[in-house]
């Protein structure tokens, strides 16, 4: 079976984030004042084939915890599906 996984790794809440503190900064410059504590992360997809549900979140989550992320200074999140065939 083949399966899609969207995968969102943003940086520890404990850590300085200086690309969202950036953005943060200048949203009052643009008239988005209200806007404020902006957090900037990647969002990865990817497909797998696994024989079920559960050996897909499995090697979603090895994936992240070997190679995605750095888990000194991020922290991430999935979800996994089964890919729909296009009919």
């Amino acid at each position: 079976m083949k399966f899609t996984a969207s995968i969102d790794i943003m940086p520890l809440p404990a850590l300085l984030d200086p690309q969202g503190k950036a953005v943060s900064s200048n949203m009052k410059n643009i008239g988005l004042a209200g806007i404020d504590n902006v957090r900037i992360g990647k969002h990865i997809t990817l497909e797998v084939e696994a024989a079920n549900q559960a050996e897909a979140e499995a090697q979603v989550k090895e994936a992240c915890e070997k190679l995605l992320t750095n888990q000194i200074m991020e922290q991430f999140d999935f979800r996994v599906e089964e890919l729909q065939a296009v009919a």
